[in-house]
This record gives structure tokens, sequence and C-alpha cells, in this order.
């Protein structure tokens, strides 16, 4: 039978279920069993489709289309397990389904109420993956901050799930946060002890407690918790702040967080824990022997969540290259024609981030200008290969006025247009091209020696596309499409001749770079970057020389 675990949250919001989550399944993997994570979103949107990231942080994509929690890219990084719509559940679908069944006449006439319609429908979403998968262990990640009015309709579903369970085959672990006061000098317990009497309220015993905090927790600050929480003593789990998310698999190992789990489960591992490729994987992220300075050019930099899986790319790829990456993010507001090259020489590689709409748009085209002109490795995703063509169509085929008919709709010369599919739509939420698509990869391209494959499949979230119009001139000047969709001609990479590292690619790649499997693009990218900024180093020592 499927064991279930409730992940809750308490006294602030920020204190990383979704790693605490990630990093209890990757322990538990690691012992043979099959794991699956979910999260459910208190707020009433269907999904992060329609909001901005500066709301919500970056939208994740799944392989079958769904709009997801960025939470979800976590687990999928950690687990290596791809995810689905069935793993990411928000009011707003809850209420819907309830609502389509009472107006097509499923209940029968009767009120329709919070308990117990909607709670049925969200014990139904929690319980789908155990019905659907062969699974040992389904972590449920509950968003939001216990005391939350948006909160408690999940809670009450736990509550309900917990009794009909049974403490065997369902427990409930409440991160919480143990403040320090720096004029006090000491640690305070007082915040949980409130946030776990706001969860008794709804009638949910926690059974574990990770507690977030600067300083180690002392045995005689366990021993209070315990007592006053009604807890175990071993079931108080301290949770240092961590140098990268990385090392939280690691620290959870060491305070036994799995084997609790297990015990109060009554369940073992099929084999010995196994987490060689995870050590393996920290020790060359904290020992690099090179360093290199990548410049991400993007509209959303003031929230780095907004672009969290680029980041995480760059240290999977660092990783594979013996490599730091350090990633600089650059306003493309504050770019233009006259400092573009100032600001980009310097660096070792540039990243042109996805992104919509108009704003920062002239920034992009003239850093990747300095890219193309200069030499220096660049790589585009989504709206970045589309500024790469728009940029190249302008400089080099001397279509001045060649734009995207979503920064230009009267453009002479619509180089990036909309699908076809896309004309006819009017509503935003979960209408773009999304989802996994196969792409074909052109022989002897930067992309087909990445991949080492001829055809792969990736994620896409976008309504423009290139336009085939302009495909032969394009092609002649030198900007070869080496990835083509094989059902509808849509190109999907672009290359540069006679460069060291120039690609766009339409799709996120990011968004499928996992720890045990670094993006191929990512990692090439990275040492092509690499190998740029030996280059540059070695042309500097020799005019020095000089």
């Amino acid at each position: 039978m499927t064991k279930y675990i409730f992940v809750t949250g308490g006294v602030t919001s920020s204190l990383g279920k979704g790693i605490i989550s990630a990093s209890l399944g990757k322990l538990l993997q690691a012992r043979g069993l099959k794991v699956s994570i979910q999260k459910f979103d208190p707020y009433i949107n269907v999904d992060p489709g329609t909001l901005n990231p500066y709301e919500h942080g970056e939208c994740y994509v799944t392989d079958d289309g769904a709009e997801t929690d960025l939470d979800l890219g976590h687990y999928e990084r950690f687990l290596n397990v791809p995810t689905s719509q069935a793993n990411n559940v928000t009011t707003g679908k809850i209420y819907q389904t309830v609502i389509n069944k009472e107006r097509a006449g499923d209940y029968l006439g009767k009120t329709v109420q919070v308990i117990p319609h909607i709670t049925d429908e969200i014990k139904r979403r929690m319980l789908l993956l155990g019905k659907t998968k062969e699974l040992d262990v389904i972590i449920t990640e509950l968003g939001g901050t216990v005391g939350d009015i948006e909160s408690l309709p999940y809670l009450e579903a736990v509550r309900q799930l917990r009794r009909d369970f049974g403490s065997e085959d369902c427990l409930t672990l409440h991160l919480t946060l143990i403040p320090y006061l720096s004029a006090a000098k000491e640690l305070k317990t007082k915040p949980t002890q409130h946030s776990v009497k706001e969860l008794l309220q709804t009638g949910i015993q926690p059974d574990i407690l990770v507690c977030r905090t600067e300083k180690p927790l002392s045995s005689e600050i366990r021993e209070k918790l315990a007592l006053f929480c009604n807890v175990k003593n071993d079931a108080v789990i301290e949770a240092l702040d961590a140098e990268t998310i990385y090392d939280v698999p690691l620290l959870m190992l060491r305070e036994k967080l799995d084997k609790i789990v297990l015990k109060r489960l009554k369940m073992k591992g099929k084999h010995p824990l196994d987490l060689i490729h995870w050590t393996e994987f920290i020790s060359k992220l904290k020992n690099p022997k090179y360093q290199i300075k990548i410049a991400l050019v993007g509209k959303y930099n003031e929230l780095p969540d907004a672009y969290k899986s680029i980041y995480e790319s760059f240290v999977h790829a660092g990783t594979v290259n013996h490599s730091r990456v350090l990633v600089e993010p650059i306003h493309s507001e504050t770019i233009h024609y006259g400092n573009a090259f100032n600001i980009i020489k310097d660096y070792d590689g540039l990243l042109v981030a996805p992104g919509f709409g108009e704003r920062g748009i002239e920034g992009k085209l003239a850093a990747i200008q300095i890219a193309r002109e200069e030499k220096i490795p660049f790589f585009g995703i989504c709206l970045g290969m589309q500024c790469a063509v728009v940029e190249f169509a302008r400089n080099v085929l001397g279509l001045k006025e060649a734009a995207s008919t979503e920064v230009n709709p009267e453009t002479k010369h619509p180089i990036i247009d909309l699908m076809p599919e896309q004309k006819k739509i009017t509503k935003k939420g979960g209408t773009m091209r999304l989802g996994s698509y196969t792409c074909k990869l052109l022989k002897g391209s930067i992309s087909r020696e990445a991949y080492n494959a001829s055809t792969i499949s990736e994620r896409h979230r976008h309504r423009y596309e290139f336009n085939n119009e302009y495909l032969d001139a394009i092609s002649h000047a030198g900007m070869i499409p080496t990835g083509i969709n094989p059902d509808n001609n849509l190109v999907e990479i672009i290359e540069l001749a006679n460069h060291p590292f120039f690609v766009g690619v339409q799709f996120h790649p990011e968004l499928k770079s996992t720890v045990e499997n670094p993006h191929p693009l990512f990692v090439s990218f990275v040492s092509a970057s690499l190998q740029y900024h030996f280059r540059k180093k070695d042309n500097e020592e020799k005019v020095t020389v000089t």
C-alpha cells in the first residue's frame, strides 16, 4: 500500500518546504523506494501560467503540458523523475472541478459546500497519483502557512485522510522556524509552539518537526520543543541554513530524517542507502578547478526565482566541466547599442533569457549583436532565440524593420510571427504551445554533438515562432536551422556558422536538467565558455609579454 507524507509550513512563508520535501524524497529514493512529490497551492488561479514572474517566480512546464509551480522543478532535479499535471493542484482547479460537476447535476440538487464537496475533491486529487502509479511513498507539500484562511480546506482534507488511513500509513511533517534573537543571543521556540498549536486547532498533530535555524539546536531546545509540541525527541529535526540547496539531503541524512520516517510508517528500504552519485556531484560542486562568468540578460532579474531552472542548470553543467559558473544578471533595459560592448566584453558567455512582451527587447538585441560579432559564446532560450533571429535579420540581411509581431504587429518583415493555431485564441490560460515536442537535429551541428542523438524531445511554452518564409534567406546568410520539428517544420534550433558557440532554441532546455542528468546544451555552452575564457586569458598574456 502507498504511504502518504504531508508537509506543512508554519511561522513564515519561504522556509523551503519544497527543498525539504525533495530532500526527503531523495533519501527515500536512495533506499530503493519509488517516490513522487506533489504540490497543493491555495491560490485561486487555475495554474501559475497567467501569473507574472514577479508574483510567482518561474512557471515550470511538465512533459504533458501543465503549467505548474516552480517547486516541481526542485522535485525533478532532486529525484530525476518527471512530474505531470497531477503533481500540482490549485484551489482554482479544485473549485473549477466541483462547479463543473454541480452544473452537470452530479450532486443531484444537494447544497454544494466546502465540507464535504471541496474536501472530497482535494482528497481525490491527493490520492490520485497512488492510484495511477505504483508508488511506495507520495509526499504532498501544502503551499502557504498554517493559519492562512485559504489553507483551511487542505488541512481539513489531511485531517480526514489521517483518520481514514491511520498512523502507519500517513504522517505529517511540519516545517517551522526557530528565530535567533541577536540582542538576547538565543534561539526562541515560542513561534514554533504557536504554529503547532495553530495546526492542532485544525485537528492535526504533527509527527515530525523540521526546524529551520541559523544556529544549531541544543539538546535542551530539542527537548523543550518535543515536550511542548507533543512529538518524540528524535522527531525534532534541525535544518541549518545550507551552503547550497543540494546540501540539504545530506543534512537531513545526518539528522536521520529518513530513518525516522521509515520507522513511523513501519517501512523498510529495498536496499542500503546509495547516494554515491549525489555525493560525487557535491564534491565537484564545492571543489571546482575553474571559474567562468556568464551574463544572463533578462527582464525579470529583480526576482532570481523567475529564472530558477536556468540558474540550477548552470550548477549542474558546471560540475560536469569542473567549473564554478558565476551567473551575473543584467537587466535588458539597462543595455543599449552605445554601452553593450563595454557591458558584455568581460564575460565568458552570454545567455539571453525567455520572456514575453516588448519591454527590454532592444537591450537583448544589442547584447546579442556584440556576442555575434565578438565571437562570445551565446545561448538564447525561447525569446532569446527569437531575438537572435531578429538581430541577424536586421544587421546581416539588412532588413532594418525585421521584428517579431509580438513586439511590432505592423512590421514589414515579421521574421517571428504568431503560430497559425494561436491566431484565433483569445483566452490566455493554458493556451500556448505547451509540453514536449519532437525535434530532429542536423548532422554535424553543435546541438547534434551535444545531445549525441539525432532526435530529441524538449518542453515548450510559447505562442510565436520563426517565420519559414525567411528560412532560405537566413540560411544562405549563415544562420542554420539545425533543429526542426518533423510534424510541422517548426524551426526549433538555430546556429551560426563560423562561430565557436552561437545556439538559440525555441524550447526550454533548463526544464529538463537534473543533478544526475545535466542538460547537454548547458554542458556544451559552459564548455564553450570555458574554452573562450582560456583563449581570452592566453591573448591577454601575449599582449602583456609584448
